[in-house]
């Protein structure tokens, strides 16, 4: 089945020129223009990625991206008009997975479109499913097959970038992760964009497990080259 994708942008014409390169990349696409209407068609037709502009009317991206994440799972691409570094962390900070900051070329958009999708999902077929335990980590269960992460026996909620995270962080408990590391195994090792999106990712997730930046025991940071798990 083709990919389904929501493009949310008050300016129509840029719109139906994104929704035209996705489409000719083979993906099926909806555009709607204000933030209820956004929501409210992710609810009738679940997406698989949302391009989601920041500055909507009705409510904005952030507020549409905020309630996406309270019943669904699907990639979110923020685009801002506003370059500073604070609309982008906020963004993200909301459950976003990847930001673009106007003017952007849609193949750039479509290429992260593309990059998104090659990420590996969580899959139904028990045939295909090979059993991987849980790690444990003190209190912290990681359970990759079932893409669960449970905290003194108590579900934490994370979004599929920052599970990806804590899996590919897991996998190798004792490497010291750089960014570019784990943007290849997230995001994979075509991904162009800011390394500095890892830190936020790492900063959400951080703060989902209870950590606390002077002596975390989950993500530690090792200085001059990025981040490794701690033992719990």
């Amino acid at each position: 089945m083709s990919t389904q994708i929501l493009v949310v942008d008050d300016e129509q014409s840029l719109a139906k020129v994104v929704a035209s390169y996705l489409q000719r990349d083979g993906h099926q696409v909806r555009c709607v223009y204000d933030g209820p209407s956004a929501v409210a068609a992710a609810r009738e037709q679940p997406p698989d990625v949302v391009v989601l502009d920041i500055g909507l009317p009705g409510f904005d991206g952030l507020e549409v991206c905020r309630q996406l994440r309270t019943f669904t799972d699907c990639y979110v691409i923020m685009l801002t008009a506003r370059a500073d570094e604070v609309d982008k962390l906020v963004g993200l900070g909301v459950g976003a997975d990847d930001y673009l900051t106007k003017p952007f070329s849609p193949r750039e958009l479509v290429a992260r479109v593309q990059v998104m999708l090659r990420r590996p999902r969580a899959t139904t077929s028990t045939a295909a499913v090979v059993e991987d335990p849980p790690r444990r980590f003190g209190p912290l269960s990681i359970d990759v097959t079932a893409r669960e992460v449970l905290l003194d026996e108590r579900p934490v909620p994370l979004t599929r970038t920052e599970f990806d995270l804590l899996a590919a962080l897991s996998a190798r408990p004792r490497l010291a992760f750089s960014r570019r590391q784990l943007i290849d195994a997230v995001w994979g090792d075509d991904w162009v964009g800011d390394e500095h999106l890892v830190d936020v990712h790492i900063g959400h997730l951080r703060r989902k497990l209870g950590d606390h930046a002077a002596g975390p025991r989950f993500v530690r940071t090792v200085r001059g080259v990025g981040y490794r798990m701690g033992d719990g």
